[in-house]
Formats: structure tokens, sequence, C-alpha cells
């Protein structure tokens, strides 16, 4: 397990089925994971067996965000994806979720800097990246905050309601490799 005084990141767990279920079929959040269509409680415990997979085997890894509690056990409330996983360049894409009631705790933020350290020490990668639609202002102020730099903007990408909104691109590169 990875854990700081705020958060422990830990694997997905059987049990963690359900809070999956509810959090990937929230059509609200179906727009930041490209999801077009729910999940099955089926399809989500073949991907919950398949996640104890080695990352250089399925170039992604999930886990689960525990937020400690005082004199009570941890809560589960979000989950943190590293994706497109690339040992060669030594580079993946990196995402984040903390369900709506945990959000402005500094959760995130703790989160993200202790999986930024695991990935730049433990996985040894090189740089990290994200994807941000330019509405998601408190994504924007996490990440940046995280030091990660925005590199570029792909106009018009996400298709919402309201239209086409742009998608930021931002990179953050391991702090002694530069």
């Amino acid at each position: 397990m990875i854990q700081n005084d705020e958060v422990l990141l830990r694997a997905v767990e059987p049990g963690d089925v359900d809070l999956l279920y509810d959090w990937e079929n929230r059509m609200e959040l179906w727009p930041v994971s490209n999801t077009l269509a729910p999940f099955s409680k089926a399809q989500l415990v073949r991907y919950v067996k398949n996640a104890a997979l080695d990352v250089f085997q399925t170039r992604q890894l999930r886990l689960m965000i525990d937020a400690h509690k005082v004199h009570e056990v941890p809560v589960t409330v979000g989950m943190i994806d590293l994706f497109d996983f690339d040992p060669f360049h030594n580079r993946a894409g990196l995402g984040i979720m903390v369900n709506q009631e945990w959000r402005g705790r500094g959760v995130a933020a703790s989160a993200l800097k202790l999986f930024m350290s695991y990935a730049f020490s433990t996985l040894g990668l090189h740089q990290l990246y994200c994807h941000i639609s330019e509405s998601n202002t408190a994504s924007i102020k996490l990440f940046e905050s995280a030091g990660f730099t925005l590199v570029g903007v792909k106009q018009e990408w996400l298709k919402t309601s309201k239209g086409y909104e742009d998608e930021l691109m931002f990179q953050c590169f391991r702090p002694s490799s530069r």
C-alpha cells in the first residue's frame, strides 16, 4: 500500500465492485472517462479480477483512494488511474476522480502528490500527462498546483450538451530529470 498521513492508495478489491458500479455509471462523469454506455456488474467483476495483473502487462493501473479518518477505518473516496503506460518512453497518462462529497478537502491533492511520487520513483517514469476539459477549473487548478504545465490545446475536442469544448493537455516531468 502507498500512503501518507491523509490518504492510502490501494489495489482494487472485489469489495469495490458496488462502488465502481455506482461511479462508473454516473452519466455526468462519462465525458471525462470517454464512456458512452453503462457498465454491468459482471463487466466490473471481470475488470477487478484483471486489475491484479502487472502494470507492465496491462499498460494501466487503477488504485483506490482511501481517506484516513481519526479513530475510524479509512473510507474509500475516489480512484486514481494510470493509463497508456509506455515503459519504453517512460511516460503515462493520469486521471483522478474523487467522490463529490469529498471534494475540496485536499484529498485529491494529497492522492495526486503521493501517486506522482510512486510513478516517478517506483515505476521510473520520466513524465506524466493529463487531458482536462477547459471548463473543469478545479482539475486544472489541482494539476497545476502539482507541477503540471499546459502544453497544448485540442480545439473543440469534446462534444458536450452545450456544443464543443476545448481539451487541455498538461505535462509534468520527474523533478530530477530536467
